[in-house]
């Protein structure tokens, strides 16, 4: 360092050091000392310089002040392109980490850290300042054998480096091989992290290693243990006389159940007939908390898990195949155990009564989404298939669009973003990738149990008992601030007075429909969004507009559905006194916790395994040409998503026409001679020239 800056840089901190010196923001410091504009640069330098030398602190607000800078905890998050976040343990927004300020943390370190700056409007920066404890200890990846070594280079980007295996720790895994490692140590400045393997996954083209080493990664369960199955062949009985004792035995009503052609766990039926002018809908669903009892060996796996994670090859169950297919599946023609949440609906879609109960139930019809599709479409085999059931059938799709309609009013926002569907071949290769469709029996399905939820949710919300919530935030001010400012060069404008209302966003999607600006705007709009999750105190679900809701209707496969059956269970037999009632205030803050973070894994797994397979899919269609539209615009190129899905990365470097840089209000890449611009929601022609099943990735040129 030059002797000027430390001279200045002393007289700086002489000066924030004197007692008559009050905290103020830079631009007060430099009006105080009467530093000139030009000089600013090196003032925020000199500033920063003494906050990561711990001498000075920066306050939320942009102060500076004297004495250590208040230190943090968070989880560091590391970036394939070298620089990494802090997710605070406080939560709040995430804090920007450079390359230069990681001091060798590692993806998933718990670390100490300070805040070095915060800019008004735009992320905060940190630095690390020490390593709390590790996060991860095993890492999944491919084996390499040098001269008398190994390494392992991981499948996950977050890891930057390879892992050093020394000699006689591989296991014998050959080149090729996809294998687990435990890591020994994590490296530093100039050394690979080390560790050995601990399993073998098998060779990287055996069918299905490719979807099991995310499986591994993500630290998924595969297998249930030996105490967990057997008690699920213990509790697994048939239905007996003893079972239905003091139960509504709702076997005489007509109900059936709707689900994907493949789907095995069903959890829940439903059944629709008219009283005078009114709707009764039950929604019928599985009473898995008479199998699985609290406590129990089974109950702890389910909680561990959170959830099923359904993945292209393969279904990662909540409970065991012999409960989740077999006693607690709602199988036609079977007798089952149910809770029943009864329905009184009025022809404007407004629930004048409801019971909720324990039943018995007996499926009359299992049907699929397409079957039922085809039935309101009136195809001629299948009205004649399922004649009996058609009046019942056309009287669902008449409340469904009652309800949607009335959900409409309200301001529910309908995100219309296609999930992706893989059909893969025996040996798990992918031989299509397409939008799932949602059609006419998907979304009386959604709408019935949008509604059971919705009801359930809101008399336990007045019976004051505790009980577990799904929410859904308001998006934060920030973003809405700046997704208004963006809309306005289109004309458009949302109304954001002290908060924003769902009604604001369902009005703009509508206006912006059918518009060129309409997949730019719905995906900004999704991205301000905040992520629902499981909480104990009721503050409602932006999205759907709704002021209750939670989860009741999936138990087979979602462990807060099962966790508030037990409650509507006890409560519904009087067994809910005090003690049972602090019980359940003292362990739901922690299943609430627990089951949000097992649903962003499964999420995340489920994602990279589209990824890996939309990859795979590509790399046999490497030089074919698509028409697709950018769906995202970074400082490092523009991705492209094909009406398949499929998304990938046009690199700027492969933008040879001219140099682009990033106007990032506007979300548009702009040459700099042309003035050539790329921006969100465009059509775009791609060549594919690349597809990395390792990483995951897609590459395009712009034709």
């Amino acid at each position: 360092m030059d002797q000027t800056f430390e001279k200045r840089k002393k007289v700086i901190y002489d000066f924030i050091c004197d007692e008559l010196y009050v905290p103020m923001k830079i631009k007060e410091i430099s009006v105080v000392l009467q530093i000139p504009r030009e000089q600013r640069e090196e003032l925020k330098e000199i500033l920063d310089a003494l906050v990561e030398e711990g001498k000075i602190s920066l306050s939320k607000r942009g102060k500076y002040s004297k004495g250590q800078a208040e230190r943090l905890k968070g989880i560091f998050q590391a970036n394939p392109r070298g620089f990494g976040f802090i997710t605070p343990e406080k939560g709040g927004e995430d804090v920007f980490v450079s390359e230069d300020n990681m001091n060798g943390a590692f993806q998933g370190d718990e670390v100490e850290y300070v805040i070095l700056r915060a800019p008004e409007g735009k992320r905060k920066e940190g630095r690390v300042v020490k390593i709390l404890s590790h996060g991860v200890t095993r890492v999944v990846g491919l084996y390499e054998q040098c001269k008398n070594f190994g390494f392992v280079r991981p499948d996950n980007q977050r890891y930057l480096t390879d892992i050093y295996i020394p000699e006689g720790k591989a296991m014998g895994a050959v080149t090729g091989h996809k294998v687990v490692a435990e890591l020994t140590s994590y490296g530093g400045e100039h050394m690979k992290p080390e560790g050995h393997v601990v399993e073998i996954i098998g060779h990287f083209n055996d069918p299905g290693a490719d979807i099991l080493s995310i499986v591994k990664d993500y630290d998924l369960p595969t297998e249930f243990p030996e105490k967990v199955l057997n008690q699920a062949v213990r509790v697994g009985k048939e239905v007996s006389d003893a079972d239905r004792q003091g139960r509504k035995d709702l076997r005489e009503w007509m109900m059936v159940t709707i689900d994907g052609e493949d789907a095995k766990d069903l959890d829940d039926a439903v059944s629709v007939y008219k009283d005078g002018e009114n709707y009764i809908l039950g929604v019928h669903i599985a009473d898995v908390a008479n199998y699985v009892q609290e406590r129990s060996a089974l109950d702890r796996e389910a909680l561990k898990r959170g959830t099923s994670v359904y993945l292209a090859d393969r279904v990662i169950p909540m409970l065991p195949h012999k409960l989740s297919n077999g006693i607690c599946s709602l199988n036609a023609g079977e007798d089952r155990l149910a809770l029943s949440c009864i329905m009184t609906v009025s022809p404007s879609g407004e629930v004048t009564d409801h019971e909720i109960a324990e039943s018995v139930v007996k499926v009359d019809r299992r049907m699929s989404y397409n079957g039922v599709a085809k039935m309101l479409d009136g195809e001629e085999e299948a009205l004649k298939e399922n004649e009996q059931f058609i009046p019942m059938i056309r009287m669902m799709s008449e409340l469904s669009g009652i309800l949607r309609e009335k959900r409409g009013q309200r301001g529910s926002i309908d995100f219309d973003f296609p999930e992706t569907k893989i059909e893969l071949d025996e040996d798990g290769h992918p031989v299509s990738v397409k939008p799932y469709e949602r059609n006419a029996a998907t979304r009386i399905i959604e709408d019935f149990m949008l509604l059971a939820n919705e009801t359930v949710a809101e008399e336990y919300f007045w019976r004051e008992l505790p009980f577990l919530y799904r929410t859904h935030e308001a998006p934060d001010e920030e973003k809405m601030r700046q997704l208004g400012a963006f809309i306005n060069n289109f004309g458009y404008h949302i109304h954001i007075r002290n908060e924003v209302r769902p009604k604001e966003i369902q009005k703009l999607l509508g206006k912006v429909e059918g518009t060129p600006e309409e997949p730019m705007i719905s995906r900004l709009a999704l991205r301000s969004m905040k992520q629902a999750r499981y909480t104990t105190e009721n503050t409602g679900h932006f999205g759907l507009a709704a002021k209750y809701y939670t989860h009741f209707t999936s138990p087979i496969r979602r462990y807060p559905d099962l966790q508030i059956h037990r409650i509507i269970k006890e409560n519904l037999r009087g067994r809910l006194n005090e003690e049972r009632i602090s019980h359940y205030e003292k362990i739901l803050p922690e299943v609430a916790a627990q089951c949000s973070s097992r649903e962003r894994t499964a999420e995340e797994t489920e994602r990279e395994v589209v990824k890996l397979k939309k990859a795979e899919y590509m790399q046999k269609r490497i030089g074919e040409e698509y028409e697709g539209v950018i769906s995202g615009v970074t400082k490092w190129g523009v991705y492209v998503e094909l009406p398949n899905t499929i998304e990938g990365l046009v690199h700027v470097a492969d933008m040879k026409d001219d140099h682009y840089e990033l106007a990032e209000e506007r979300y548009e890449l702009v040459g700099e001679h042309t003035g050539k611009t790329y921006k969100l929601g465009q059509k775009v022609n791609v060549r594919v020239t690349d597809a990395d099943r390792i990483q995951r990735t897609v590459n395009f040129e712009i034709i």
